[in-house]
Parts: C-alpha cells; sequence; structure tokens
C-alpha cells in the first residue's frame, strides 16, 4: 500500500526594510545604509525562493547566490539567461512557481523581496513579514503599503542603536492573525 505523506504548508515571507513614514526606496534602492539589515536579509533568504518585480531584480542586477528568483513582469519580452531566473507576468503564477519550487527543494518558506506594488500583490498570500523598521523619516519613491492592523500582530521585536553609519533600527517579526473573532 502506497501513501502519500501531506505536503507541507508553505509560508510566504515579506522581507522588507521601511522607515518611519513608510519609505522603502528611492531611486531604485535603498535610501540608508545598515549593513546589519543586508546580512539578516541573506540570513533570511538563503536556499529560499523569492518573488520580486523586475524594477527590484533590476535594481539586484542578478541572481543572489543560493536563491531562485521569481521575477513579476508585465513585460512579455523581458528574460534573463540564467536558471535561477523564472518569469511570471503575475503574482498567482509567481506564488505558485514559488511553493513548487520550495516544496521540491525541502523549505518551508517563500520569500516575498519586493518592491512595492509586490509587496500589495502578495499582501493575501503572505503569512509573516520580517521588518527591519528603520527609526526615521526618508526621502523615498517606494512605499510600503500599510498593514491591516486586525489582520497582523507583532511576535518579536529586537531594538538596535544606530551603526556608525545609518539610523537606528528595530527587527519586528510580524505574523497573520488567525484567531477568529468571537
Amino acid at each position: 500500500m502506497t501513501s502519500t505523506a501531506p505536503s507541507p504548508t508553505i509560508n510566504r515571507v515579506a522581507v522588507v526594510a521601511v522607515s518611519q513614514n513608510r519609505a522603502i526606496g528611492s531611486n531604485g534602492w535603498m535610501p540608508w545604509d545598515i549593513p546589519e539589515d543586508l546580512k539578516r536579509f541573506k540570513a533570511l533568504t538563503r536556499g529560499k525562493p523569492m518573488v520580486m518585480g523586475r524594477v527590484t531584480f533590476d535594481a539586484i542586477g542578478k541572481p543572489l547566490p543560493g536563491r531562485t528568483s521569481i521575477v513579476v513582469t508585465r513585460d512579455k519580452n523581458w528574460s534573463f539567461d540564467d536558471a535561477r531566473v523564472i518569469v511570471c507576468h503575475d503574482i498567482e503564477s509567481a506564488i505558485q512557481t514559488a511553493d513548487d519550487i520550495a516544496r521540491r527543494d525541502g523549505v518551508n518558506e517563500v520569500i516575498i523581496a519586493g518592491g512595492a506594488q509586490i509587496y500589495q500583490l502578495a499582501l493575501p498570500f503572505t503569512t509573516r513579514y520580517e521588518i527591519t523598521e528603520v527609526h526615521g523619516e526618508f526621502d523615498g519613491d517606494a512605499f510600503l503599503p500599510q498593514l491591516p492592523a486586525s489582520d497582523w500582530q507583532e511576535i518579536n521585536r529586537e531594538d538596535h542603536t544606530a551603526p556608525d553609519t545609518g539610523p537606528a533600527y528595530s527587527f519586528v517579526t510580524w505574523e497573520r492573525n488567525t484567531r477568529k473573532a468571537l
């Protein structure tokens, strides 16, 4: 008799750094320099498929080591010649592709890596946010949508003083609130 093990639940984790005025980007990159945030991003994303928009991918410029990039673009002619880059034309197919890759690779997380439009489109699919709250307001041209407070619960916070090269910040984890109202 053959038994099929249940498919593991895939968590969709948005990883983002955001200022107090919700800025996440300026001219294609982050408007601050926090090396610990980049180290955290690497630790949280390594070995996991990442869903991102084409502008975010172009800002990075290449697929990151140890990760598959699922790039969402409306441009039907856009491509990137690397097996670690998969192009999708809508968020639903990108999420499904990332879930399939996560299962294939034996990981239980998919990373939502931005930008602003992708965070908004992926919000219904996202189960957790790993946010670096940057203490300060910054000029930006990309902003993180506000999370509906009733849908999310803060479960962890680590406050950090300002490093030599940037502002103070906090690492904050938010989980989707799955409790039902009585």
